[in-house]
């Protein structure tokens, strides 16, 4: 490993590689002493290599050759009495002992002792047997004895090198990371981010490496992201859902993670500026071990931000006051939003609150960005792509249906949608309307009643609609005039 990385062109490979070589002495040691294929446990025996210590070899020899002798001894037994089922056993009460079947008792020598009686055998001893048997085991216990003294000497030997040893192991695990990265940027087209000390992060074709990696190469849409402490300081991010918006969030975090950590980013370009913490407020959910439900999750995470944010963080949240009233959620959503922005923090907000656009108008640093769609008549297709300005739908009655709900549910709630949306009054939140019993609308003899399409369109303010936005209005009506 050390002789690869010596040869690499940057100074702190080659630096590594230098910390890379092992003390001297150490690797030669552990492979003179310990045997390839020892034991787990030391107690076992087997750990010490031959010719590592003739002591040890010694004793080996002879338990081994013990062995072998109570293999033969039992062969000379068998033809000297003529018992053909005679056996030498073992346990750990008496040791070794000749075993013979009781069929067979009236052919033991006399100079057999007997040792136990069995239910279907006799158990005997001889001086020979117990005398060779004290040499075997004694030789055994000496060696797993010897080989424990020996190994904790190796042992002693290595720990005497720890510091050394670890710096080795902290230079590998250095190495490791960075082939790691730069495997990965290699791989999926990374680039080489500019960090410095200014407020920016700029961001050029932006990419989540996860969700990149899991759709498949090319399927992924980047998107650029431009924030800052000055004019673009407060990001506010609407569209519907399933459109992107939280993966939009997570990606710049990643991003300006990765960068600071030193690796390439999933980018055509990057750009970022020095941050101290990456604040975020992203996802719902409860804690009932203490007693705290989403909403108050939700705020806790959100006083801790804006409490230790700086100018030189960033905050990301998401759909900040979902988790109570609309009305309550969305002048929380607008606090938080105005603080930040008068404190100059580097925001991306994401919300389904579309009156948050507004702020764009009311104070200098905020920038409306909205979540592209097409819609194909009661379909939508998300595009993906962050582009600027406002929008004033979220399209959940569309992902309702997508996510499978009856379809006199869907109609239904279009109902409602159109209730509300004609009286923005406040003077009630639950709609005017009962559900229709059919489908046909019945008009009264004298008086025609009003066009929802009519009512839209005076309240639309044109002087503030970019063309795109002027047109995709005007389409819509169009549709909604076609159900009339």
């Amino acid at each position: 490993l050390a002789g690869v990385a010596s040869r690499a062109e940057s100074p702190l490979i080659r630096e590594l590689a230098e910390r890379c070589r092992p003390p001297e002495g150490v690797a030669e040691e552990i492979l003179a002493a310990i045997d390839e294929s020892a034991p787990l446990h030391v107690r076992d025996g087997g750990v010490i290599r031959a010719g590592y210590s003739s002591e040890l070899d010694t004793l080996r020899d002879v338990a081994h050759g013990g062995r072998e002798w109570i293999a033969r001894i039992e062969s000379e037994e068998r033809e000297r009495t003529g018992i053909k089922s005679l056996k030498v056993g073992y346990n750990s009460v008496f040791g070794y002992y000749i075993e013979v079947s009781k069929a067979n008792t009236a052919l033991v020598p006399d100079h057999y002792i007997r040792k136990q009686t069995t239910t279907n055998a006799e158990r005997y001893i001889t001086p020979e047997l117990k005398e060779h048997e004290a040499t075997v085991l004694g030789a055994q216990e000496r060696a797993v004895a010897l080989e424990q003294e020996l190994f904790a000497q190796v042992r002693g030997a290595v720990a005497a090198r720890a510091q050394e040893l670890l710096g080795v192991a902290r230079a590998v695990a250095e190495l490791d990371a960075l082939a790691s990265l730069a495997e990965t940027a290699h791989a999926n087209r990374w680039v080489c981010p500019e960090v410095d000390d200014s407020d920016e992060i700029l961001v050029q074709a932006g990419r989540h490496p996860v969700v990149e990696k899991s759709l498949g190469m090319g399927a992924f849409v980047p998107n650029d992201v431009k924030v800052d402490t000055r004019d673009d300081c407060l990001l506010i991010i609407t569209g519907p859902n399933m459109a992107g918006k939280s993966t939009y969030l997570r990606q710049t975090a990643l991003i300006v993670l990765l960068a600071q950590a030193g690796s390439f980013v999933p980018a055509d370009r990057a750009k970022i500026g020095v941050v101290d913490r990456i604040f975020t407020r992203i996802g719902a959910r409860d804690e009932l071990a203490s007693a705290r439900s989403t909403f108050m999750v939700e705020m806790t995470e959100t006083a801790n931000i804006l409490n230790n944010a700086t100018s030189r963080s960033l905050v990301l949240l998401d759909e900040i006051g979902r988790g109570t009233s609309t009305y309550d959620g969305l002048s929380i959503a607008w606090a938080v939003a105005e603080f930040l922005a008068k404190a100059r923090i580097k925001t991306l907000f994401a919300t389904h609150y579309h009156h948050l656009n507004q702020l764009a108008s009311q104070l200098p640093g905020v920038r409306n960005y909205r979540v592209a769609v097409r819609e194909e008549a009661d379909r939508i297709i998300w595009l993906h792509r962050i582009m600027p300005g406002g929008t004033d739908r979220s399209y959940g009655i569309q992902v309702a249906r997508l996510a499978g709900l009856p379809e006199e549910v869907v109609a239904r709630a279009q109902e409602v949608l159109r209730d509300l949306e004609e009286d923005e009054s406040g003077a009630g939140i639950l709609p005017r309307r009962a559900p229709a019993p059919a489908q046909v609308r019945q008009l009264t003899l004298f008086e025609a009643a009003p066009s929802p399409v009519v009512e839209k369109l005076k309240k639309m303010d044109i002087s503030t609609m970019t063309p795109v936005e002027a047109l995709t209005a005007l389409w819509q009506l169009q549709k909604e005039a076609e159900k009339e």
